[in-house]
């Protein structure tokens, strides 16, 4: 296993990291990632810690708490072998402290996810949504005291759009709390809009990407084919309204050259697919899930091989979409490309 830095901190994480939302499923979307028990869990955090991927990303509003919870039990006596992330934001009930990162809700939410996954600190705390109803100012410095105290070690965010994580980046620096060196992303192959905006700031603010569903909510697994039916046991049938939107037409051109590809080097469509997001720039890890034993090793076998550069640049153009306005002149117009140079 590779190991990278993550964004501009010293904390080493695997190119690979792990996804519990499978953890204990229930409910509508949840349950249909997974409904995996503590025992389960246990084998598959064997099977990682084997294959060295040793960051275990979690969240309180998975499964209300029960994802938390399992992984908890399923690294119990080995916590110092693993590092563990969670997120908190978005709302755990109906009262007005249950969502967003108010001094109150963080300080709460820090508490429960340690009882919850059974350990004393936290490796990385990251914000699951700007809550644009509590100052920045406020939420850093809660989390400055809560690093302080040894609770959490380092922070992130997820799902900020850039002038909130640049917003929050530069009070950070103003105030010298704690800084952001993670930004949990949807990036994949299908949706490639992480690219515009965001991939620039964090290579220029030391923000690594931990990249969530690689494998565009499941549309990537090889099994979704132009001209025919989802499969019957495909979680889209329930959660496709959850998930990232994605063309139909344009999937079915990506994973026909992911086709490709496979038969070109005996990989499989989704190693492909997580492999090329690993060499892309300023990405830190790739979260993979998986509901069994057979899904996880697959998806291991993503790292190990490169693809050509050949390959590579076949997934790009296939892949490619113009991006909307302000950005599109910088790729497109020689004088505005000067102003930005890609990034390598």
């Amino acid at each position: 296993m590779e190991y990278r830095n993550l964004g501009a901190s010293g904390l080493k994480v695997p190119a690979l990291s792990f996804g519990a939302g499978t953890f204990g499923g229930s409910g509508p979307l949840f349950g249909a990632w997974g409904t995996t028990d503590a025992e389960e869990a246990r084998r598959l955090v064997d099977i990682c810690l084997e294959a060295g991927v040793n960051l275990f990303d979690t969240a309180d509003v998975y499964s209300a708490g029960a994802s938390e919870n399992v992984l908890g039990q399923a690294i119990r006596g080995r916590r110092d072998a693993v590092l563990i992330s969670t997120k908190t934001a978005l709302p755990m009930g109906q009262g007005p402290q249950d969502w967003g990162t108010s001094r109150a809700r963080l300080i709460r939410a820090t508490e429960d996810a340690l009882r919850r996954l059974g350990t004393d600190y936290i490796d990385l705390l990251q914000l699951h949504a700007f809550d644009a109803s509590t100052s920045v100012e406020e939420v850093l410095s809660t989390l400055d005291g809560l690093v302080a105290a040894g609770k959490i070690r380092y922070v992130g965010v997820s799902n900020f759009a850039g002038w909130e994580l640049m917003k929050s980046l530069a009070a950070a620096e103003r105030h010298g709390h704690p800084h952001y060196v993670a930004h949990q992303v949807y990036y994949s192959l299908a949706g490639r809009d992480y690219e515009w905006e965001l991939m620039p700031l964090g290579a220029d603010q030391g923000v690594g990407a931990l990249v969530w569903s690689p494998l565009a909510w499941g549309r990537l697994t090889g099994k979704i084919r132009r001209g025919e039916p989802l499969p019957k046991a495909s979680r889209l049938h329930d959660t496709a309204q959850y998930g990232p939107p994605v063309d139909d037409e344009k999937l079915f051109d990506i994973v026909e050259e992911l086709d490709g590809i496979a038969q070109d080097t005996g990989r499989t469509v989704p190693q492909i697919a997580i492999n090329w997001l690993l060499g892309r720039p300023t990405v830190s890890s790739v979260i993979i899930g998986a509901r069994n034993e057979e899904q996880l090793r697959q998806n291991l076998g993503a790292v190990g091989w490169s693809l050509s550069k050949e390959q590579v640049e076949r997934l790009d153009a296939v892949s490619a979409v113009t991006a909307p306005y302000p950005y599109f002149p910088y790729r497109r117009q020689e004088g505005f490309a000067r102003l930005n140079p890609p990034i390598v």
